[in-house]
């Protein structure tokens, strides 16, 4: 097989690289985990012997046919935990997995869709008590980004919404096949309960507008989804929010109550 651009597909083959992952999840001996794009099947032979049970999603269908073979002739007393799964992650739903529910997500996410991928389970899996990624290290730092960062944005606002985010540590480029061109990192979170107020949808309604014009006052920026800059205004000081602030200066929680102001 060889490895596509368009997939996304860089196979982390270390052994100290995916011991270190596992370790670094801090998962349970129950935990049931959910790997997306297992590709060659390095990081789920780590996870097997540490988990009740690995959900292995993988888009490549070669890759899904292979990987329980893989399980099977290097861990043969584990295999019967791996479940795989020939689907998009980007569509894969509950309903798709089989057996118990996923607790905890532990994966190399591919480089192209590591942030739909990441809001898109935690959307779908309310299970998924928390998780540990490695996407690129630009990513990582943008969705472990809080308010005021130069690099907080529409990731670092929605991501907050589910969980509380923390970089994990760097990814030497080497681990890979084929070597990269980009800086990998971890990326860890834990799931909380989100904000009061208004459906995610609306939230994230008012954290895309907000964030479209970022380098306007929320008063201008707003003026479309709200109807009119006046309308802005009035939403923004019944939610307590400066309408000469910017987007990058504001947490979930105000996006949240900016949200229920327009109700």
């Amino acid at each position: 097989m060889r490895p596509t651009k368009r997939l996304g597909q860089n196979f982390v083959h270390d052994p100290n690289t995916v011991r270190r992952i596992v370790r670094a999840a801090e998962l349970a001996a129950e935990d049931v985990v959910l790997e997306v794009g297992p590709g060659l099947g390095s990081l789920t032979l780590a996870l097997l012997p540490a988990v009740r049970a690995v959900h292995a999603v993988e888009i490549d269908p070669v890759l899904a046919d292979r990987l329980p073979a893989t399980a099977a002739e290097r861990a043969p007393a584990l295999a019967d935990r791996l479940t795989v799964t020939a689907a998009d992650a980007l569509r894969v739903r509950a309903a798709d997995l089989p057996g118990p529910a996923p607790t905890a997500i532990v994966a190399n996410l591919p480089y192209n869709v590591g942030v739909p991928v990441v809001l898109h389970l935690l959307a779908e899996l309310p299970g998924l008590r928390r998780g540990l990624v490695m996407v690129q290290s630009e990513v990582a730092e943008r969705l472990a980004a809080t308010p005021g960062s130069k690099v907080y944005g529409v990731p670092s606002a929605k991501l907050a919404w589910f969980a509380a985010a923390r970089r994990a540590g760097p990814v030497p480029r080497a681990v890979f096949w084929p070597v990269p061109n980009v800086d990998s990192g971890l990326l860890a979170f834990d799931r909380r309960e989100p904000p009061p107020g208004p459906p995610r949808k609306e939230v994230f309604a008012v954290i895309d507008a907000a964030f479209a014009q970022r380098r306007k006052a929320l008063r201008s920026a707003l003026s479309g989804w709200a109807g009119s800059p006046a309308a802005a205004e009035e939403a923004l000081r019944a939610a307590g929010v400066d309408p000469l602030a910017r987007a990058e200066t504001l947490a979930v929680t105000d996006f949240a109550r900016i949200a229920a102001a327009r109700r």
